[in-house]
C-alpha cells in the first residue's frame, strides 16, 4: 500500500464544519444502532419468560434466550462480508444507511411480536429471525462507519474522526444501560411482563428510523466518488484480493480487534456480573459503577483519536496500553480489600479502556482505497465472532485458578497492544491511501 497522499489530497485542511455534520450524524447512528443492538441483553430475562415455555426450566430458558442473543454475534462476520462487498463496488454511503435500516426495522418489529402464548413456537423462531438480521447489520455497521468518517476526514483527523465514531457506539451501550434501569424503575414487574417490556425495543426502532432518514444528508465520500471517476473500483470480488493480497494488514487488524474486544467484553461487559458474583457488590452499585466506566471509555475514545493524530498511532498504543495495564490491574487487586476504591478505580479504568479509540484508525489505514471496507470489515468481524466468543469462555477458565483472572488476561493483551504499538512507532503508520 502507497504511504503517499496524491497532490490533490487536502492533507492540511482543518475539520469544516461539513466534516463535523459528517462525524455528528455518523456518531449518532451508530449509537442509535448499538442501543438497538444491546437492548436485548438488559430484558433477557423477561424475554425469556415470554418466548419459551412456562413449564421450562429456568436454566434452559436463560440457556435459549441467550443463544438468541449470541446468534447476533454470529451472523455478525457473514453480514459484515457481504454489505462491504457491496459497500466496495456500489458505495459507502447506500450500505452505510441500509445497515442502519436493517436494524431498526427488526428492533421495531421485536416490540411487536407476540409471545409464545400467543402464537407458540413461532415467537422465539421470529425473534432469533430478527436477531439474525441485526447482527448482519451491526456487522456492517462498524466498519462501514469508520470507513465512511475516515474517507470524510482530512488526512490529519482521521484519528478523531474515526474515535468519535467509536464513541458514539459506546454511547449506544450506556444508552440501553440507562433506558433499561429507567424502565425497570418506572414499571412494577406485572406491567413489565405485561407491556412495558416492548417499549425500549419500540423507541429504539423508532430513532432508528429517524436516523435512517437523517443518514439520508450525508453524502458519498470523496475518496469513492474518486475511485469511481477514475474507474478504479476492484475489478474482481474484493475479498478474493484482500486474502490474496494484503494477508499482513488482516493480521494486524485481527489482532488489534482482539485487543478491542478484550478491553470492551472484560472490563464493560463482563465486569458488572463479576463484582456482583464475586464481590458481593450490590446490583444498583455495580451498575452505577459500570455506567461512569462507560463515561469514561467515551470520553478516552475521543482522547486517544486527539492523541493518535498529534503523535501517531503507536505512541498512543504503548501509552495506552501502560495506562490499561496499570489501571485494570489495580482496579482487580483492590476489590478484595480495598472495596471502598472500586467506584474511582472502576471509572479510571473505563477511561484507559477508551485506548482502543486510536486503533480503528490503523485498521482503516492498512487497506488501500478500493477493497478497504472488505478488508477492515472481514478482519474485524472474523476477529471479534472469535475473540469475543472465546474470551468469556478465558476468562471463565482463568477465575477457576485466581480471582484476578480479568486482570491477567487484561493485562497480556495489554502486552500484545504495547508491542505492537512498539512496532508502528519504529518504521512509522502510514498515511490513509488515496483512491488512485
Amino acid at each position: 500500500m502507497s504511504a503517499e497522499h496524491s497532490s490533490s489530497a487536502p492533507v492540511a485542511r482543518p475539520l469544516t464544519r461539513s466534516d463535523l455534520k459528517t462525524l455528528s450524524l455518523s456518531a449518532l447512528g451508530g449509537a442509535l444502532e448499538f442501543y438497538d443492538f444491546i437492548i436485548f441483553v438488559f430484558f433477557a430475562t423477561v424475554v425469556g419468560k415470554l418466548f419459551f415455555p412456562a413449564e421450562m426450566p429456568d436454566w434452559l430458558r436463560q440457556l435459549q434466550t441467550f443463544g438468541i442473543f449470541a446468534a447476533g454475534y454470529l451472523a455478525r462476520p457473514l453480514g459484515g462480508i457481504v454489505m462491504a462487498h457491496f459497500g466496495d463496488l456500489l458505495g459507502r454511503k447506500r450500505m452505510f444507511t441500509l445497515s442502519i435500516f436493517m436494524m431498526a426495522v427488526p428492533t421495531l418489529c421485536m416490540g411487536l411480536l407476540p409471545t409464545y402464548a400467543q402464537i407458540g413456537v413461532w415467537a422465539p423462531l421470529a425473534l432469533l429471525t430478527l436477531r439474525v438480521v441485526q447482527g448482519a447489520a451491526i456487522g456492517g455497521e462498524v466498519p462501514g462507519a469508520w470507513v465512511f468518517v475516515a474517507e470524510h476526514a482530512p488526512q490529519r483527523h482521521v484519528g478523531f474522526a474515526c474515535s468519535t465514531l467509536t464513541a458514539g457506539l459506546t454511547t449506544g451501550i450506556l444508552l440501553g444501560s440507562l433506558t433499561a434501569n429507567a424502565i425497570n424503575r418506572a414499571f412494577s414487574a406485572e406491567e413489565l411482563a405485561d407491556w412495558a417490556w416492548r417499549l425500549p425495543f419500540l423507541l429504539g426502532g423508532a430513532f432508528g428510523l429517524v436516523s435512517v432518514y437523517l443518514r439520508r444528508w450525508l453524502h458519498e465520500t470523496p475518496v469513492f466518488a474518486e475511485l469511481q471517476l477514475r474507474q478504479s473500483l476492484a475489478a474482481e470480488l474484493p475479498l478474493k484480493a484482500v486474502v490474496r493480497e494484503h494477508r499482513p494488514a488482516v493480521l494486524l487488524s485481527m489482532l488489534l480487534t482482539w485487543v478491542l474486544s478484550a478491553g470492551i467484553v472484560v472490563i464493560i461487559l463482563m465486569t458488572p456480573t463479576l463484582l456482583q458474583t464475586l464481590h458481593g457488590f450490590a446490583a444498583e452499585e455495580a451498575l452505577r459503577a459500570n455506567g461512569l466506566a462507560i463515561l469514561g471509555l467515551t470520553l478516552g475514545c475521543v482522547l486517544a483519536g486527539l492523541a493518535a493524530d498529534r503523535f501517531g498511532a503507536g505512541p498512543t498504543f504503548v501509552c495506552g496500553g501502560l495506562l490499561l495495564l496499570a489501571s485494570s490491574s489495580a482496579f482487580y487487586a483492590s476489590l478484595a480489600g480495598h472495596r471502598d476504591l472500586m467506584l474511582p478505580l472502576y471509572a479510571l479504568a473505563g477511561l484507559c479502556v477508551g485506548s482502543i479509540g486510536a486503533i480503528p484508525m490503523v485498521m482503516v489505514k492498512a487497506f488501500p482505497a478500493a477493497v478497504r471496507f472488505s478488508g477492515l470489515s472481514f478482519s474485524y468481524n472474523l476477529a471479534y465472532a472469535i475473540c469475543g466468543g472465546l474470551t468469556p469462555i478465558l476468562v471463565s477458565l482463568l477465575l477457576k485458578w485466581s480471582p484476578l483472572g480479568p486482570a491477567y488476561y487484561v493485562g497480556a493483551l495489554c502486552l500484545l497492544f504495547i508491542l505492537t504499538g512498539a512496532g508502528l512507532w519504529r518504521r512509522g503508520a502510514p498515511a490513509l491511501a488515496p483512491a488512485g
